[in-house]
């Protein structure tokens, strides 16, 4: 089963068709590309600071430890650890990331997919949101009323 946290951006729009799609899922879970090379897990989810910390962090831990006389071994054995402990927060630092920018929490969906997840929480969301209709007068004269559209201003073709 796979969990994901549901995100909303600060400033969404007002229609729930619209909120829906600006929607982030965070995926809870271990990363093995983050896990094996952290700066390009991190730029593969938006986290350009975190891959730029990453580099600078490590770089300035191996100087240190160089010039402490530390075994090499050792220094890589340090970095690999860290790696893999990065591997299983990037989904926090996500979060946390998205939570710095403003965003809101909606809620936490368990299924066997990404879509299964985003199914369960629309069906359960969807029904709570209000339905925001635009309040512009059908009128005869308007290329958006009944039987027009923008392209077409003159009614239904034959």
């Amino acid at each position: 089963m796979a969990t994901y946290t549901v995100h909303e951006p600060p400033v969404s729009d007002s229609d729930r068709v619209d909120r829906a799609v600006e929607l982030a899922f965070v995926k809870d879970g271990f990363s093995w590309l983050t896990a094996i090379f952290p700066p390009f897990g991190f730029l593969a989810h938006g986290l350009w600071l975190m891959a730029i910390a990453y580099l600078a962090g490590t770089g300035l831990l191996s100087y240190v430890l160089t010039k402490a006389k530390v075994d090499p071994d050792w220094i890589g054995l340090i970095i690999l650890m860290f790696n893999i402990y990065l591997g299983f927060e990037i989904s926090t630092l996500r979060r946390w990331m998205l939570d710095q920018k403003g965003w809101r929490m909606l809620g936490v969906v368990n299924g066997r997919s990404i879509a299964e997840c985003e199914r369960r929480f629309f069906e359960s969301w969807l029904p709570d949101q209000p339905v925001i209709q635009s309040d512009t007068p059908k009128a005869p004269g308007n290329p958006t009323s009944a039987g027009g559209s923008r392209f077409w201003p003159f009614g239904a073709r034959a």
